[in-house]
């Protein structure tokens, strides 16, 4: 199983991944794993549940049309 070693890691990260490990019963090692774990696993998007998802969005929308001229004025109100 391959090894990693981490370098330079700030001491108030450490200190919330030491505090995290004690909370959940865990070594700093393991604890870490789960983290990487976590922040990488995929998730699988089903693609009916996305468009019943956009379906909603645009009968919620559809009572508010806007122009495009309004829509791009927004859209540069909004940029710094």
């Amino acid at each position: 199983m391959p090894t990693l070693t981490l370098k330079n890691i700030p001491e108030d990260l450490y200190a919330r991944l030491k505090r995290r490990a004690e909370i959940h019963r865990r070594s700093l090692n393991s604890e870490v794993l789960f983290c990487l774990e976590q922040a990488l696993k995929s998730h699988a998007v089903e693609p009916e549940t996305l468009l019943a998802r956009a379906r909603q969005l645009r009968e919620k929308t559809r009572a508010h049309p806007i122009d495009e001229a309004t829509f791009n004025a927004a859209k540069r109100a909004g940029r710094p």
